[in-house]
Formats: C-alpha cells, sequence, structure tokens
C-alpha cells in the first residue's frame, strides 16, 4: 500500500521546475479544515499573546551576528551529550557563532508569527538570522556554525526554503540549492542519513529531519531527484514493525548496533508519520496505531519529559503529524498541547529545556507550535 501510495505523490510532485507550487505535493493532500473545526478563537488568542512574549524574549535573545546559542550535542539515552568538538553556548556568545540548528528554529518561529526578512515587526530580526545561516553556508553546501552537524543541517535547509518560499532571492536559493544538493549526495547505501554528511550509517530521525528539508525545498522549485525521495521513503517502510505488540510502529534503526531494539519512541513514531505525509501520503491504514501510540503517551512526555529535549523534539513532530490527519484527533492533541505550552511559559517570557540544547530551543519550538493556527508555515498547510 505504500509503495503504491508514494508512487502516486512521487508522480504528483515537481522535480525541481522553476514554478513549482507551495502547496503540499499530491492531490491526496486533505482540504484544510475550517479554524474552528480544531481549535476555538479564544485559544487561537492565548496562543498568539504566549507566542508574542516567547519572540519578545528570543529577540532579546538574539546576537549581534544574528544567531540564537545552544548546546551542541546528541540524544543519549535519556541524557543529552555535549560534543566535544562543539563550540559552549558561552563560548558561541564570545564569537558571535551560535548554534545554527537552534538559529533555524528561531527564525522559523517569526517566520510562524507572519514575519519575513525586514517585514513585520520582527523582520530585522528575521533577515539577521538569514544572514547568520547565510554566512555560515561552506563551499560544499554544508551549514553548520559551533560545530553542528546534519540534524542542524535540516533545520538550516527547512528555514532556507521556508523564507525563500516567502520572500525569494538569489544569494537564499545558491545557498539552498547546495545544501540541497549535500543531502542528496550525503544518502547512504540504504537510503537514510546520521549525523554526519556521507556517513554509512542511519537512523529514522536524521533521516526524516534530512526528508523534510527536501520535500519544503522541492515544493519552491529546487530540484530533489526522484529517486532520493524514493529510497529514503522505502528506508521509512522498512522500518515500520511487522509483527508483534508493537506492529505498525516504527524503529528507531533497523542496520547496526541497536537495530531493530527501538519502536516505542515518542519523538520517532511522530517523525515517521510527519515522512510519510511529506510525501503526501494520506491512509488510515499507516496512520494507526501510531497515533493511537502518540495519544496515549503524550501525558507522560507532557508530566515526566515537560523540560527535556524529547517533549520539544517530540511534539515538534506530532503537531505535523496530528495536523495533517485532521479531524477530531487533531482538535483533542491540539487542545492539550496549547494548554500545557501556555502553563509552561516562565515569567520572562521563555519556555525551559533543561536537557538538550537549551531554553533558546525550546522557546523557539513552543512558538511554531503555538502559532499553528496562523498557518504561515508551509509544514502547517495541507
Amino acid at each position: 500500500m505504500l509503495t503504491t501510495l508514494l508512487a502516486l505523490a512521487l508522480l504528483q510532485a515537481p522535480d525541481g521546475g522553476a514554478s513549482a507550487p507551495q502547496d503540499p505535493v499530491g492531490s491526496d493532500a486533505r482540504p484544510a479544515a475550517e479554524p474552528e473545526a480544531w481549535f476555538s478563537q479564544e485559544l487561537a488568542a492565548r496562543c498568539a499573546t504566549a507566542a508574542e512574549r516567547g519572540l519578545t524574549w528570543l529577540r532579546e535573545h538574539q546576537l549581534d551576528s544574528g544567531a540564537w546559542v545552544g548546546f551542541v550535542g546528541h540524544k543519549m539515552q535519556d541524557d543529552y551529550e555535549i560534543l566535544a568538538t562543539g563550540l559552549l553556548p558561552e563560548q558561541q556568545r564570545k564569537k558571535g557563532e551560535g548554534h545554527l540548528g537552534v538559529t533555524a528554529l528561531c527564525g522559523m518561529a517569526f517566520l510562524a508569527g507572519g514575519h519575513l526578512p525586514d517585514r513585520g515587526e520582527h523582520g530585522d530580526a528575521v533577515r539577521l538570522a538569514q544572514d547568520f545561516v547565510l554566512t555560515h553556508s561552506l563551499e560544499n553546501g554544508m551549514l553548520t556554525a559551533a560545530g553542528t552537524r546534519m540534524y542542524s543541517h535540516a533545520f538550516a535547509t527547512l528555514f532556507l526554503a521556508e523564507v525563500h518560499g516567502m520572500a525569494a532571492d538569489d544569494r537564499t536559493k545558491l545557498a539552498l540549492e547546495r545544501a540541497v544538493n549535500l543531502i542528496v549526495d550525503s544518502q547512504n547505501q540504504v537510503g537514510g542519513w546520521r549525523y554526519n554528511p556521507f556517513d554509512r550509517n542511519t537512523d529514522l530521525s536524521v533521516t526524516v529531519c534530512q526528508l523534510q528539508a527536501l520535500r519544503a525545498a522541492r515544493n519552491i522549485g529546487i530540484r530533489v531527484p526522484n529517486d532520493t525521495i524514493e529510497r529514503a521513503m522505502a528506508y521509512v517502510d522498512k522500518s515500520r514493525v511487522s509483527s508483534g505488540a508493537g506492529r505498525g510502529l516504527y524503529y528507531y534503526k533497523i542496520y547496526g548496533n541497536g537495530a531493530y531494539q527501538k519502536s516505542r519512541e515518542y519523538a520517532i513514531n511522530a517523525a515517521a508519520m510527519t515522512a510519510l505525509a511529506s510525501a503526501g501520503v494520506h491512509d488510515d491504514d499507516l496512520a494507526d496505531p501510531v497515533l493511537t501510540f502518540l495519544e496515549r503517551s503524550y501525558p507522560d512526555i507532557a508530566d515526566y519529559y515537560s523540560t527535556h529535549f524529547y517533549f520539544w523534539y517530540g511534539n515538534y513532530y506530532a503537531a505535523q503529524a496530528f495536523y495533517q490527519y485532521g479531524g477530531p484527533r487533531l482538535a483533542g492533541f491540539y487542545q492539550r498541547l496549547a494548554e500545557d505550552l501556555l502553563r509552561g511559559q516562565c515569567a520572562d517570557g521563555r519556555w525551559r529545556n533543561d536537557t538538550g540544547p537549551g531554553d533558546e530551543m525550546a522557546t523557539a519550538v513552543a512558538c511554531i507550535l503555538l502559532q499553528m493556527p496562523r498557518q504561515y508555515l508551509p509544514i502547517f498547510q495541507r
């Protein structure tokens, strides 16, 4: 079923023509629901007010270079391992380097509020963030700063695609094309990606990040080979549990050390659903049991991991998964998520991330999620 749906979606998707549409790919994409079907105007107003306080906090903590800081590292079990090769936040502040992935997420938080480079109340913050990302585009296409790797490269590529789709310019297009080419060239023999360019290892989390960046770029006319998407989606398909209690969920890894050991991770299953939606695949047989698993797991994530990387990264993808599915499940999920975000905001306007890149990342993701009803970001458009 997935192979057939994917083939149809790819046939309908642009391969990088100059006038490719910005709407989600695939004629089977569901029509946008009426606003009141999944959020109330009262809730939307409360979310907008909280998001504005968050954006104000982010703007106050933006470096002169246009960046935001964060710990450079990766998840390690329930902890977050800081890379010895990356700059610490205090070093970033002194050098004006910043964390590239965090900066991209912060930039998208402003885009989610309708702010464009030099347009809107926070337009200068978006332009500075855009300039920072473009300044850290290497000749080989890699987007990196302070020691960041492929996760951040993907988020930075996504940010450039979103901002270029809203306010096109030649400099951004060139950097975006090179960033996309690096992702394409770095795809490994099994169709996925890992932490570093040209890594032979792979996992579903990093792979979905690259896929979403590629789809965003393709939607605005940047050339992405069909074969790249087909191979990546085949890898996602192979990652689905085929039997047993977790049937229908997704493994974190299916090759190398740790293969077939993790199938009940909140963020991974949310990311898998987002990958399917990004490829234009909308099928009830694929949505469950994943959406049910996410619904049942959310209370534990929200309670036990409320200031943890798991909460922010997981719900960044879970919100997209439920949004693409729509209907009562979206309404129920968003109501719970929004209320938790509203309760968790600090007095100064930020949100906390005690285990992970830091408060700047948490605040950016919170602002993106709270501004979902505005539907400015293409990742929250059907």
